[in-house]
């Protein structure tokens, strides 16, 4: 009986860990099987150094949205009526030329999509690559870096723009650890 017992406990303890290792490899396979890609729009870098940090952190790929014609100093100048930055986006159906009209989006279940606060907003641009590409069936999640507004406005014109699209909750990246943004890409 003894030897039976000590039977049990051995094959107990050789099984128990085996177990546990093929749920964490399903776990890990079910995540494995979301692609993601970053597609970021920046003027001077901000956006472009948080969103390699999220493909980096996430693993996904990264795709620059970049426009035909390159933004200036002088376009950006928001407190400037006649800057190209300032007519955009007080125009909010003007569609800003993309240097690529159209990225490959097929193999990707999640695009994560950021941009600059423009006028508590996203930028004009992110409407042009949105209408431009086929992102149905996809969770598409908003990040943006902003000198001290928020992503709430953004998110919810976002929403309401493009209603038939899946939105994930989005994220202001300032000031975000790497923890913090693992945790966040984590929930797509």
């Amino acid at each position: 009986m003894k030897k039976i017992i000590n039977i049990i406990m051995l094959f107990l303890v050789t099984a128990l860990p085996l177990v546990s290792c093929s749920k964490t490899n399903k776990s890990t396979e079910m995540k494995s099987d979301v692609k993601a890609i970053v597609c970021y729009f920046s003027a001077t870098g901000t956006t472009a150094d948080a969103a390699r940090r999220i493909a980096e952190i996430a693993g996904g790929d990264i795709h620059e949205i970049a426009p035909a014609e390159k933004y200036t100093s002088t376009d950006l100048d928001w407190t400037d009526s006649l800057s190209r930055s300032y007519i955009e986006m007080h125009n909010r159906t003007f569609r800003p030329a993309l240097k690529d009209s159209v990225t490959d989006l097929s193999e990707y279940s999640v695009v994560y999509i950021g941009y600059p606060n423009w006028w508590n907003t996203h930028p004009t641009i992110i409407s042009t690559f949105i209408e431009n590409n086929n992102l149905h069936g996809k969770t598409i999640v908003p990040f943006m870096t902003s000198g001290g507004s928020n992503i709430i406005n953004s998110e919810k014109e976002l929403k309401e723009q493009y209603p038939d699209l899946s939105f994930g909750e989005g994220m202001l990246m300032n000031g975000k650890s790497d923890e913090e943004i693992k945790e966040w890409t984590s929930k797509f």
